[in-house]
C-alpha cells in the first residue's frame, strides 16, 4: 500500500543572514532545534509544526522556512522547490552554540541604575503566584484583622516600605503578586525572555543555597536571603512596623 502523504513526519529548515545571529536569542531555549554555519548563512533545522507558527519565528527578519522533501528546500507552502539541501554542515544544538554572556555587575536593587541587561517578556503559561509584595500603609490596618489560620502558612520580610508575603494561600492585600521558577520571584505573568536563563541567573547571582531573586518588570533583582524571613503573625507585623516608625 502507498505511504499516506498527509502522514509523512515534516521536517523543516531555515536560513538566515550570519549578520543577524543576535536575532536567534528569542529562540535559543528551543534545544530541538540545531544550528550549522556556511559561509555568511546560518542553517537552522528540527522545527516542530507548533515552532514555524510561533511568534518567535514570525518576527525574525529575512528569515526563510523551508520544508525539506526528497533532499529539495520548498518554502511553507510552495509547490517548487527554491534549492537543494546543504550538505557536509557541522550541526550544533542552538542552546549550546549561541552563549550568553554576563556583564560584570553589582547587587541591583530596585531603583539603582546599574543593572544587569535581562529582559521580562510576556508568559503564554499562566502559572500560580505564591508570593505579593505590598505597600505596609496599604495593609497595616487590614493585618490586624486577618483570622490566625491565614497568616500560620505565610513568612514575610520587610523590603524598605514594602512588604514581601511568601507562602499559600495568598494574602488578599493590594500589591503585586509573583511565581516561583528555579528560585526566582517572577511578577506575574512575566517570564524570563530566555527562558533557559533562569539556572544560569541563579549560578551567577545567587550564592545562597536557600536564597531568591526577587524581579522587577525592568529587569532589576533582589537577593533575599531565606533567613531574612519570618513567620508571619500580627505581633511580628506590629512590632516590625513599630521598629520602622522609630527609625
Amino acid at each position: 500500500m502507498a505511504e499516506d502523504p498527509s502522514k509523512r513526519l515534516k521536517e523543516f529548515w531555515a536560513e538566515l543572514p550570519r549578520a543577524d545571529e543576535d536575532f536567534l536569542g528569542s529562540i535559543r531555549d528551543w534545544k530541538n532545534v540545531q544550528i550549522a554555519v556556511d559561509e555568511d548563512t546560518l542553517w537552522l533545522k528540527g522545527f516542530t509544526d507548533e515552532q514555524t507558527e510561533a511568534p518567535e519565528i514570525q518576527q525574525l527578519p529575512d528569515f526563510i522556512l523551508y520544508e525539506l522533501r526528497e533532499g529539495l528546500l520548498f518554502r511553507k507552502g510552495a509547490l517548487v522547490p527554491s534549492k537543494k539541501m546543504r550538505t557536509a554542515l557541522l550541526w550544533v544544538p542552538i542552546d549550546k552554540a549561541l552563549q550568553l554572556t554576563f556583564p560584570p555587575s553589582n547587587q541591583n536593587y530596585f531603583g539603582i541604575q546599574e543593572q544587569i541587561k535581562v529582559g521580562l517578556k510576556e508568559s503564554i503559561e499562566e502559572q500560580p503566584v505564591i508570593a505579593l509584595l505590598s505597600n505596609i500603609d496599604d495593609i497595616k490596618e487590614s493585618i490586624a484583622a486577618l483570622p490566625k489560620f491565614k497568616l500560620e502558612k505565610i513568612k514575610w520580610t520587610l523590603l524598605g516600605d514594602k512588604a514581601l508575603f511568601l507562602g499559600l494561600p495568598l494574602l488578599s492585600f493590594p500589591g503585586k503578586t509573583y511565581w516561583t521558577k528555579d528560585s526566582h520571584l517572577l511578577p506575574a505573568g512575566l517570564d524570563f525572555e530566555f527562558k533557559n536563563l533562569s539556572t544560569l541567573l541563579q549560578q551567577k547571582y545567587n550564592k545562597e543555597p536557600e536564597g531568591w531573586l526577587l524581579w522587577d518588570e525592568n529587569g532589576n533583582y533582589l537577593l533575599i536571603k531565606e533567613t531574612d524571613f519570618r513567620p508571619l503573625s500580627v505581633s511580628s507585623f506590629r512590632l516590625t512596623e513599630k521598629s520602622r516608625e522609630w527609625n
